[in-house]
């Protein structure tokens, strides 16, 4: 028998109230179901399983067979478990709403999990052929929160290598295609989720975000992607005390579901001893704020320091009137201080953090031979730091975050785009030059997202519109450190300006 870690006793009767709380919340005043079963928002799906007007095996099998008819054109979601044994799991889940007890928040919802993250009896490849036939012995903690909210594990969704790099593809499950023009990158590294939910193959997504893996593929596949605050959502990695910069969170097509998965995600865990205290469920709270009076401040291109293609700048700074419209001030607002600086300080750092997280890997000449070029360069690159180098750039990196605190003292939010260019082709490995300048690295080209992690800020990715070839791009909104919940406010604002954009589905679709 596997066994799964266990939720501390506060955890537990937190989740335990919690779900009490949904489960009359939604036989109260769930609503009646109406258009196909995939189109509807993942929180009035859980509402309507609980109160027994839909019921989970409806639920899950209409996303299967969705999946089963565009999943072969896009490759998002890989290792999809047998239907007849999900359908098994949905009858239990129905069988327990009709025993009247208490239900998760995602209670009957089916879920495929980023194929980073582990879960029980499950693959668990990280997109590497060194791992190619690797099954989860226990689920890790963050998707040991969503197993206790009720989900149905359907599968995992495509990633990277490693996760390394912003486009989606690996030598075990192959490439994820973009919806909207299939020659085209997803994004990544969370790109089979954001794919996924494009094309209503998924109810929710999750992923992870070290330089940009929650908010470029929401971005290029017009949905919505949260970078939480460090410390927000419990990780798995080996360290418990030097924080990476990388981190667990939600993508979703509504303010709403983010929200809703962010408070399944979030909260205290007494094993991680860097994590934030509190719970997430005052996330599921969230309204749109009132917009009219508050301080945008637009990146722009960060004073010429970071390039763009043509149209994305223009693209971004068009839909900022949205804002306008609601009595925002946009201003230019660029951090005083080095963006070169400050780069170079987030590929020394992510060198030492993720290089040490591959070393054992490298130090293997069969492995080593296995991996990604990407990989081996981000080892090679840690080789050749001293801890007094880590150091050094750990102080650049304060000195950057705290120019962007500063900056937060003039402005509410700040904001840019969330890719420095469209959607490239999917046969690339990276885009080697933008506007005429070369990228020095495989993951230049989102150096615009990679500051913002470096500042330690959370961000949400929105839709922002289609540029000149019809394909997406997205606003990546800032927020203060912490300030999860503006950021998730101005987000709902955001899309209640935005129908216009949000309506549009992907030619597949």
């Amino acid at each position: 028998m596997i066994e799964t870690p266990r939720l501390t006793r506060r955890s537990a009767l937190a989740l335990a109230a919690a779900s009490a709380a949904v489960l009359a919340e939604a036989r109260a005043a769930a609503p009646a179901p109406s258009g196909p079963i995939t189109t509807l928002p993942a929180h009035r799906l859980a509402a309507m399983i609980a109160a027994r007007q839909v019921s989970s095996a409806e639920v899950v099998g209409a996303y299967l067979d969705r999946i089963a008819r565009l999943n072969p054109a896009v490759n998002a979601v890989i290792g999809l478990q047998d239907r007849e044994g999900l359908l098994k799991q949905a009858a239990a889940a129905d069988a327990a709403v009709k025993a009247g007890g208490p239900l998760g928040a995602l209670h009957g919802l089916p879920h495929a999990v980023k194929d980073l993250s582990a879960v029980a009896g499950l693959p668990w490849t990280l997109g590497s052929p060194i791992f190619r036939d690797q099954v989860a012995k226990a689920d890790g903690l963050m998707v040991e929160r969503l197993r206790k909210a009720g989900v149905i594990f359907a599968g995992k969704t495509n990633s990277p290598e490693f996760g390394l790099g912003s486009h989606t593809f690996n030598p075990v499950w192959g490439v994820t295609r973009n919806p909207w023009d299939l020659t085209r990158s997803a994004g990544g590294s969370t790109g089979g989720g954001a794919v996924a939910l494009a094309l209503d193959l998924l109810p929710l997504a999750d992923g992870s975000d070290y330089g940009g893996s929650l908010r470029n593929p929401a971005g290029w596949n017009n949905v919505f992607g949260l970078r939480p605050s460090l410390g927000r959502v419990p990780g798995d990695g080996p360290d418990d005390w030097l924080t990476s910069m990388g981190v667990a969170g939600p993508m979703a097509r509504s303010v709403a579901d983010l929200a809703l998965l962010l408070s399944v995600q979030a909260g205290y865990d007494a094993r991680k001893p860097m994590m934030l205290e509190g719970g997430g469920e005052a996330f599921r709270a969230i309204r749109p704020e009132a917009m009219k009076g508050k301080r945008i401040g637009w990146a722009g291109d960060l004073g010429g320091a970071v390039p763009y293609e043509p149209g994305v700048l223009d693209t971004c700074r068009k839909a900022l009137r949205r804002f306008e419209d609601m009595g925002a001030v946009v201003e230019d607002a660029v951090p005083d201080f080095s963006v070169e600086q400050a780069w170079q300080a987030f590929v020394k750092l992510r060198h030492w953090q993720q290089g040490g997280n591959l070393l054992g890997y490298y130090r293997d000449p069969a492995k080593r031979a296995l991996m990604k070029e990407a990989a081996i360069w981000e080892v090679e690159g840690g080789l050749g730091l001293s801890a007094f180098d880590v150091n050094a750039w750990s102080v650049v990196r304060s000195g950057w975050s705290r120019a962007v605190h500063k900056l937060f003292q003039r402005y509410d939010y700040w904001v840019m785009p969330t890719s420095q260019l469209f959607p490239f082709p999917a046969d690339w490995v990276y885009p080697k030059e933008i506007a005429g300048r070369t990228m020095r690295t495989y993951h230049e080209w989102q150096a615009a997202t990679c500051l913002v992690t470096l500042a330690g800020c959370p961000a949400v990715a929105v839709p922002a519109g289609f540029g000149p070839a019809g394909l997406p791009i997205g606003l990546q909104i800032v927020a203060p450190v912490h300030a999860d919940a503006a950021c998730l406010s101005a987000a709902a604002a955001w899309e209640a300006a935005s129908g216009d954009i949000l309506s549009r589905k992907p030619p597949l679709a």
